[in-house]
Order: C-alpha cells, then sequence, then structure tokens
C-alpha cells in the first residue's frame, strides 16, 4: 500500500466521521422538538469553522476538503437553525410558571 493511498484513506476516513458525526444530533432533535441541550454559541462557532475550512478548501483546490466541509456545514447549520426555532419553546419549558 503507498504512502498516498493511506493518506487519502485517512482523509476520506476522517470526512466520514466529521460529517456523520452530526446526524443523531440533527434526527433528535427532530424528533425531540427541543434543543434545551444544544448549546447555540458552540454550534454557531462550528458553523463560522466549517464555513471557513470550506474557504480554505476551495482556496486549495481540495474539492474532498470542500465537499465533506460544506456537508457538515449544512448539518451543523440545520442543528443551530433547530437550535434557534425551539429556543422559545425550550425558554417556557425551562421557566417556572406564575405562582
Amino acid at each position: 500500500m503507498t504512502p498516498q493511498i493511506i493518506l487519502e484513506g485517512v482523509g476520506a476516513g476522517a470526512a466520514v466521521c466529521s460529517t456523520t458525526s452530526f446526524l443523531p444530533q440533527l434526527v433528535k432533535l427532530a424528533r425531540e422538538k427541543t434543543a434545551e441541550a444544544v448549546s447555540a454559541r458552540m454550534f454557531a462557532l462550528t458553523v463560522a469553522a466549517f464555513a471557513l475550512w470550506s474557504v480554505y478548501g476551495l482556496m486549495l483546490r481540495s474539492w474532498p476538503l470542500v465537499i465533506s466541509n460544506l456537508i457538515s456545514l449544512g448539518l451543523s447549520g440545520a442543528i443551530l437553525l433547530l437550535k434557534l426555532r425551539y429556543r422559545d419553546r425550550d425558554e417556557a419549558r425551562v421557566a417556572p410558571g406564575p405562582g
């Protein structure tokens, strides 16, 4: 096995792991309709990071880097949007009622 094949395999494995790591959280949010346990700040930073990685990949003309980061950007962006969408509902659930 050549070093280039090993290098590509490690990169592909990393891309698959980082991209699919967001799927369980996204499915859970969509199913439960609550994002109480999700940090909006953390996902905002994650979205920014994937956007920058995508630009970096474009500048390098590394299509595997671009594609994997754009997919991750879309998934983490969807999680952030659900967090923002469910924010009022989550705050009402946690806030003490009158009396």
